[in-house]
């Protein structure tokens, strides 16, 4: 048996003509509202090879699904991206544009999120552009131009008052990851160390780098500690640095991300916010932990 769930943005109402007619054509059970306005379910005997065209078909009326197995959808592991995915912003392009160099590193970080250049190369290359930029600089961007995902918060406190584990893993910096883990809840996070001496950078970032190898390493980790399989994992992210996390994972969800990401992760979300995640594990609005 599958699931399949309808998502839309919160600002928008998800039309129960469209769930009905859906329903139908897939010859589904009685739909199941999650929230009244915004997300409904409904259970299939087997999914239709027509998947991928009725996905394009929904997300053109601002309309996101995800149809997966209905047996243990509800997760042990979030294991999360953290820039444009926990957080609205590329952390390294607000240091580099605090530097007056954005431009030149934000279309560098596009790229290796494309999946056209190599993460750790492309990391380095950035990194180094910063080299002389104040230490304190980190602390500005934290507090002037970062800020949190639209149901982000939600995500993890209902997840781990339902007993999950949630551990941020970034192929950014340990000086971003340490500040957004603390304030949405995560129970650990993983990232890059930014080499500093005298109160600069100095151009030049610790290795191992983390970057899509490092990921999956992070959830083979993880789930041995906790002593779970892949089909306890929600993994999300936006770039082609995460797909080896997504594909593996068996919730794998593109967030609001990069096209290559998007054609091979096994889900994405496009038009809701994180709650959206929520949602496809078949939480109930009334079961939000609102955060």
């Amino acid at each position: 048996m599958f699931t399949v769930t309808l998502i839309t943005n919160p600002a928008m109402i998800l039309d129960p003509a469209l769930v009905r007619a859906l329903r139908d054509a897939m010859g589904g059970g009685e739909a199941v509202w999650l929230d009244r306005n915004g997300a409904a379910e409904f259970a299939v005997p087997k999914l239709p090879k027509s998947l991928t065209e009725i996905h394009e078909s929904l997300s053109a009326e601002g309309v996101d699904m995800i149809a997966q197995p209905s047996a243990g959808r509800r997760k042990k592991l979030l294991l999360a991206d953290m820039d444009s995915t926990m957080i609205q912003q590329e952390c390294i392009d607000e240091l580099a544009a605090a530097a007056g160099i954005g431009p030149q590193v934000s279309e560098i970080t596009a790229r290796a999120m494309n999946g056209e250049l190599d993460f750790d190369g492309a990391l380095k290359a950035r990194v180094a552009l910063l080299k002389g930029l104040p230490e304190r600089v980190i602390g500005d961007v934290l507090a002037a131009r970062i800020t949190m995902m639209p149901g982000g918060a939600t995500l993890v406190a209902t997840m781990k008052a339902h007993g999950a584990y949630a551990a941020l893993v970034s192929g950014g910096f340990t000086a971003f990851t340490e500040a957004v883990a603390t304030k949405l809840g995560f129970d650990e996070h993983r990232a890059n160390t930014l080499h500093i001496e005298n109160g600069e950078l100095t151009g030049t970032v610790a290795e191992p780098i983390l970057g899509r190898a490092a990921k999956v390493a992070a959830l083979d980790d993880l789930s041995a500690r906790l002593k779970i399989t892949d089909a306890d994992v929600l993994a999300i992210g936006d770039g082609a640095n995460d797909l080896g996390m997504l594909t593996r994972a068996h919730l794998g969800v593109a967030v609001h991300a990069k096209p290559v990401v998007q054609a091979e992760a096994p889900h994405a979300i496009n038009h809701g916010d994180l709650t959206a995640l929520l949602f496809a594990q078949g939480y109930a609005k009334a079961e939000f932990v609102i955060r």
